[in-house]
């Protein structure tokens, strides 16, 4: 991954120092791998999501995440209607922190409102998202790769990053336009591409 290739390259050139020397120095540089690990996740679309990645014509799994994060319920009608801008936005607001969730929720409640006149709908925040699970693989997505032939191990679960953790379960839940579940497996590694 990325941020593994930033680190190591970090500290490849780390000085040859003692081992204080070597705690103030990554100290003093942490802040700057912090905004680059950051923005590299907050900016992270899959391949899967290619077609529509340069229109921003549907909402990508990184926003879709954001907003079960901070319990929003966000139509494609409502996405359709906003400004390319306003949509850049939502991809590149943050939404981790508490702070960050509360000012992503009220960007978008407010955004909803000018434009519809009628509030956004709401979705109960859930306190363990399954995404967050590393050790477990969810049942949708246990029954959904088993449809297409394969096991996903707790051992592959847990490598994956939450957000492609939260792209399977999304994809693989019934009622949703799960096409992209096969090429999502094979992003991820956990299919052999063809």
């Amino acid at each position: 991954m990325l941020y593994q290739l930033v680190i190591g390259l970090f500290v490849a050139r780390m000085p040859d120092i003692n081992l204080q020397g070597q705690v103030d120095y990554i100290k003093s540089h942490c802040y700057f791998l912090l905004i680059l690990f950051c923005f590299w996740f907050m900016t992270e679309f899959f391949q899967f999501e290619a077609d529509f990645v340069e229109s921003l014509r549907c909402i990508p799994m990184q926003v879709r995440c954001k907003l079960d994060t901070c319990g929003i319920k966000l139509k494609l009608s409502d996405w359709n209607h906003m400004t390319q801008v306003e949509r850049q936005n939502l991809v590149e607001l943050p939404c981790s922190t508490e702070s960050e969730i509360q000012a992503y929720r009220k960007y978008i409640q407010d955004l909803i409102l000018q434009r519809n006149g009628t509030p956004v709908g709401e979705l109960p925040i859930e306190s363990h998202p399954a995404w967050m699970d590393a050790r477990t693989v969810p049942t949708s997505v246990h029954e959904k790769a088993q449809e297409v032939g394969i096991m996903i191990t707790t051992e592959q679960w847990a490598n994956l990053t939450p957000l492609q953790r939260f792209a399977l379960i999304k994809l693989s839940r019934s009622g949703h336009e799960n096409k992209n579940f096969v090429p999502a497996l094979k992003e991820f590694n956990l299919l052999a591409k063809a």
